[in-house]
This record gives C-alpha cells, sequence and structure tokens, in this order.
C-alpha cells in the first residue's frame, strides 16, 4: 500500500476527515515541500528523454495533485501508471493507468521499464523486513530512477497513530491502546485481531535498514526542528 492508498484505507476504519484535503495542513505542506524532489527528477528524464514513463507504487491519482501546474503543464510527456492491491479508479485517462498488483511480486510487470518509479510512504506498509526486500528489489528493477520515501523510525512522533513514542511501545501494548481508543487515522477497535492487524500494517524503518534496502540510492532526509521526520531514497 502507498502513502495515499493507506490513507483512504485507514480513513475507511476511522471515518475522520481527510488532513491532505486542505492544502494548508501541516501534511499537506509537507508532502508539498517533498515533491520538490520528485519534480527535479522528473525534469531531468525530461531534459534527457522528452517524456517520462511513471511507475507510482501504492499511488492514487490525487496525490498527485500536489504538483497539479507542474504535472499539467507537461501532461502530453507524461504517463503515470498507479500499482495497488485493491482497485483504483482514475479521472484522467489520458494521464494516469491503474492496474492491480502487489510491490512484493516478484513477477510484477515482467519485462517492462519505467523511466522513474515512485513510492511515497509505502514501504512500512507492505510486511517485515522479507517482504520489504522484494519491494526494494522491484523499485530498482523496474525504474532507471526512484524515488522511495518513508516515515523515520527514529523521529519520536508516529503519523499513522499520531502517538508520541508509539513505535517503541510493546506490540501488545500498541494492540491494546488501539482496543481502547481512536489513535491517529484509526478508529476504536473493538475486536482485538483487527487492532492487531493494523498495528502490524505499519512497521517503520531506521536509516541502516533504507541503506541496506536500497545500497545504490542516495539517502536524503525530510527534518523537523532538529529531528529526521523521514528518510527519502533516491537515484
Amino acid at each position: 500500500m502507498a502513502d495515499t492508498e493507506v490513507d483512504v484505507t485507514e480513513r475507511k476504519s476511522s471515518g475522520r476527515a481527510d488532513p491532505y484535503a486542505n492544502r494548508n495542513s501541516r501534511e499537506s505542506q509537507f508532502r508539498a515541500n517533498r515533491f520538490k524532489l520528485v519534480q527535479e527528477i522528473i525534469q531531468s528524464i525530461l531534459r534527457a528523454k522528452g517524456s517520462c514513463r511513471i511507475l507510482d507504487l501504492g499511488g492514487t491519482e490525487k496525490y498527485w495533485d500536489i504538483g497539479a501546474e507542474f504535472i499539467q503543464d507537461h501532461a502530453g510527456v507524461l504517463h503515470i501508471t498507479l500499482v495497488n492491491t485493491d482497485p483504483v479508479d482514475v479521472k484522467n485517462t489520458r494521464l494516469f493507468a491503474a492496474i492491480e498488483g502487489s510491490a512484493t511480486d516478484e513477477a510484477l510487470l515482467r519485462g517492462q521499464k519505467f523511466d522513474f518509479v515512485h513510492s511515497n510512504s509505502v514501504i512500512e506498509h507492505v510486511g517485515q523486513i522479507p517482504d520489504m526486500r522484494l519491494f526494494a528489489e522491484n523499485v530498482r528493477r523496474l525504474g532507471e530512477r526512484h524515488y522511495v520515501q518513508t516515515p523515520n523510525y527514529w523521529f519520536p512522533y508516529e503519523p499513522h497513530f499520531r502517538f508520541i513514542g508509539f513505535q517503541y511501545l510493546p506490540e501488545r501494548l500498541r494492540v491494546e491502546l488501539l482496543h481502547r481508543f481512536a489513535l491517529g487515522f484509526f478508529s476504536r477497535q473493538d475486536d482485538r485481531n483487527n487492532a492487531a492487524s493494523l498495528v502490524r500494517g505499519s512497521r517503520l524503518l531506521s536509516t541502516a535498514e533504507m541503506r541496506r534496502l536500497f545500497p545504490d540510492s542516495e539517502i536524503r532526509f525530510e527534518k523537523f526542528l532538529l529531528f529526521n521526520k523521514s528518510i527519502i531514497a533516491f537515484r
């Protein structure tokens, strides 16, 4: 799943407002600043090739609204393929295509190559380290260039449950908290099994883990105050 796909799934569980719907929200501002690097990579591809085929693992059309002006200015030379485990509808079929598939599937889009593989807050939702390794291998296999962003495990504020230090607590306690309280994007879960599934579905990574998953990538950090809020591996 991805940043935007995760948003959709989480809000089905919570019924809470989408912070990205407000362009002035802190979440939207972080995402817009993050998009500057994405835009730089796309621009460099356009200068070299004149067009750019983008594969967005777990993305939705809505996510790309953060760069709407840039995207529309180059709509004739861009094409974005969205991959999600569940069906995703697209409105602008000239610019976007959507397919069902798993980003950890070794056979995903076998034989194809994209100019740029993009992933925003996805890798922490695909499972455990072996699943993340499959995800990273697909990113590197399918794209000449890539951008993979994920929240930093060592940033004290857990962004999905919106709880300081949540990721450092024992899993049993995290499950119990979600069973008793609404946290972040999630409503209170009456069923402990559902709570456990949601807790296990967000496994944050450290910088060292990202370096091991993307050994030939450059690592950059998104900062908040003096902390590394998120980690970006790009090439």
